[in-house]
């Protein structure tokens, strides 16, 4: 008889969207800009550690964008935080700074799922970046956090689940939020999506 070999490890990942900045709470999109955050973002920030207090994780991956370092920062999690450039938010070309509504009035039927960016990423770019995060953290002796931005973090949790990247949209997430990629015996889940419990002042609408 072959011997029945061990299933591989199914390790959690701890996904956090960065606090809020004065473009995010605009709808601006925000991709290369390196722009700190505002002062909504610092408490989102400070109550995302007192979410995470007594997580250990093995792995610990940030986007080199200040934000995001600012978030894993005063989360507790700078000191071993790896920056990795996988993470860093889609690149929006030409509609960096711009909302929706403004490109729609350019182009009306314009989505960032289907048509990505121009003069910047499209959405086969993002995914390629993505399937290198999964496999990152998969392979890691443990579970991970990750602290990233709103798209790049639709477009991971799509990947995840095996999903193409236009699933993202069906994805809301909420500056300061916390979810965990998991499994449910042998299918990667979502275990927990856009939590905003710790954020006490985040309407339940928006």
């Amino acid at each position: 008889m072959h011997p029945i070999s061990d299933p591989p490890p199914q390790r959690a990942a701890i996904v956090v969207r960065h606090g809020a900045t004065e473009w995010s709470a605009t709808g601006r999109h925000t991709g290369r800009t390196d722009i700190a955050l505002n002062a909504q973002g610092l408490a989102q920030a400070l109550a995302i550690g007192s979410r995470l207090a007594g997580v250990r994780p093995a792995l610990i991956l940030c986007s080199p964008r200040l934000r995001a370092q600012q978030t894993a920062q005063l989360a507790g999690y700078a000191e071993r935080a790896e920056i990795c450039d996988d993470l860093a938010e889609w690149d929006y070309g030409d509609y960096e700074g711009l909302t929706t509504e403004a490109i729609q009035a350019r182009r009306p039927d314009w989505s960032l799922w289907r048509s990505g960016a121009l003069g910047g990423e499209s959405p086969a770019a993002l995914r390629r970046r993505a399937d290198r995060v999964v496999a990152r953290l998969r392979g890691a002796p443990g579970d991970s956090v990750v602290f990233a931005h709103g798209h790049l973090l639709r477009v991971l949790a799509a990947r995840w689940l095996g999903r193409p990247v236009e699933v993202g949209q069906l994805l809301a997430l909420s500056a300061g939020s916390v979810s965990v990629l998991g499994w449910e015996h042998d299918n990667p889940v979502l275990r927990l999506w856009n939590d905003v419990s710790h954020l006490v002042v985040e309407p339940v609408l928006r």
